[in-house]
């Protein structure tokens, strides 16, 4: 363990981090560029919207199963998980070039490569815990870096492709590049675990398999917690009913800037001007929410974050001329940012960090299946009323009412737990709230624990 602790922070760790950013932005900032093809697809296989939003609903979905991820990685280890995500990422973006029907883009591009992508970016984000202890926090932030320099170059490699070879032969030179993943995967060499522990639960080969499952699902998908925990009940809730309208305007931007008229170059660019703001903001954002004025008060600063993200839908709805979307895409970016750096930090408020990452599961699988129906249902309404301004009424209608709902639940609920407090004994330090109302560790102390984080495309 001493050994692994001097080694860490330093020499090879710093290739492995290099390695994580670019697959930041080879697996999580990919679905950016796939609003660049909707239209299309659209005309390829004479789709409604409906049929066609669910090809990147799928890859977004499937993307985010963490957990399955994460059972990868304990038995075969991170490199292994990476390689193979690369690979099946590359052969689901190639056979998808072979496509005869929108099921088959489903399968290929859609859950093959949402796989393989999940695969090769959470194992990637995982090892960096194992090469970092002391910069740890830092390395995570430089890896998210990664996420903003794919949501600004995939858009614009995506429309240049497009418009010199098609989007078959884009998809095809896409796997290609996907494969890049298996190098990257190949830097990933095995290290030793900086606390020296070893394998969790090794007692479970050993017992039934109903008892097995049942522990896994206990490590894994924290019911549990869902069920006690009043802040994490009310914050997943909000977060799964929130994710129904977050991703919308990233699907539906471009097609929409098209159908109003907006030249397809000058569409694709505004996912790319989201993208690199989001660079310098996200960073920034993530430092600001640190401070310590801000500790258990983060929820709120989400909360208003999500508010801003719906409210600056209605620039849209207002006007469509390429001025005004890219106004809205600088609010929107500013908001994303904000979404992006709280997320977990939000999470690990309310929930102890030796169930942090069983209670992440639950919330991930929970966001997936919302960010797997909002957009096709969204889809559907735009082509029941042949009105695209729908799909940012929705986003707005979801993002508003989850914001809302998460600060006045929150606001309440630190009432409770105040006038609780003070029936009892007077509170040592009334600016840190708890909403778990259960003591959880310094913030110190979370930064240098080894759980397993699993970050999203938010």
């Amino acid at each position: 363990a001493r050994q692994a602790l001097e080694s860490a922070d330093r020499g090879w760790a710093w290739m492995v981090l290099l390695a994580a950013v670019l697959l930041q932005g080879l697996t999580l900032g990919f679905p950016s560029c796939i609003g660049v093809f909707f239209t299309d697809l659209q005309h390829e296989f004479h789709a409604t919207n409906s049929e066609t939003s669910w090809f990147p609903s799928i890859m977004v979905a499937v993307l985010h199963a963490g957990p399955l991820c994460s059972l990868l990685v304990k038995r075969f280890g991170c490199r292994f998980a990476v390689m193979l995500g690369g690979l099946l990422s590359g052969v689901g973006m190639v056979s998808s070039s072979f496509c005869k029907s929108l099921s088959q883009l489903y399968l290929t591009a859609g859950f093959i490569t949402g796989l393989g992508s999940c695969f090769s970016f959470q194992a990637g984000v995982t090892v960096l815990g194992y090469y970092f202890v002391r910069w740890r926090t830092l390395a995570n932030a430089m890896a998210s870096t990664g996420v903003s320099l794919g949501l600004t170059l995939w858009p614009l490699l995506s429309q240049y492709l497009l418009d010199e070879m098609g989007w078959r032969n884009t998809f095809l030179i896409f796997g290609g590049i996907l494969l890049n993943c298996c190098v990257c995967g190949a830097i990933m060499r095995p290290a030793q675990l900086a606390n020296g522990g070893s394998s969790p639960h090794p007692e479970i080969q050993q017992q039934d398999r109903r008892t097995a499952c049942f522990q896994m699902l206990q490590k894994y998908l924290a019911f549990d917690i869902f069920c006690q925990n009043k802040g994490y009940q009310i914050y997943t809730i909000g977060v799964t009913w929130m994710m129904l309208g977050f991703a919308l305007p990233h699907i539906y931007l471009v097609p929409y800037a098209i159908h109003s008229g907006v030249e397809e170059r000058r569409a694709a660019l505004l996912i790319s001007i989201i993208g690199f703001i989001n660079i310098f903001i996200r960073p920034l954002t993530g430092l600001l929410s640190g401070l310590s004025v801000f500790t258990g008060r983060r929820i709120y600063l989400f909360s208003l974050a999500v508010l801003l993200c719906g409210l600056s839908n209605f620039i849209c709805v207002i006007s469509a001329k390429f001025s005004a979307l890219i106004v809205y895409c600088v609010i929107l970016s500013i908001a994303m940012s904000g979404i992006g750096a709280l997320t977990f930090q939000v999470l690990m408020d309310v929930v102890e960090m030796d169930r942090f990452s069983s209670a992440l599961g639950l919330f991930t699988i929970l966001e997936s299946i919302t960010l797997l129906i909002g957009p096709p249902l969204t889809g559907l309404l735009v082509d029941i009323t042949s009105d695209f301004h729908c799909v940012f009424y929705t986003s707005s209608f979801f993002l508003i009412s989850a914001a809302l709902f998460m600060a006045l639940s929150f606001c309440a609920l630190e009432r409770k737990s105040k006038l609780k407090e003070a029936s009892k004994v007077p509170l040592d330090n009334p600016s840190r709230c708890q909403y778990n109302e259960i003591l959880t560790e310094p913030q110190s102390e979370r930064q240098s624990s080894s759980a397993v984080i699993y970050i999203t495309s938010i």
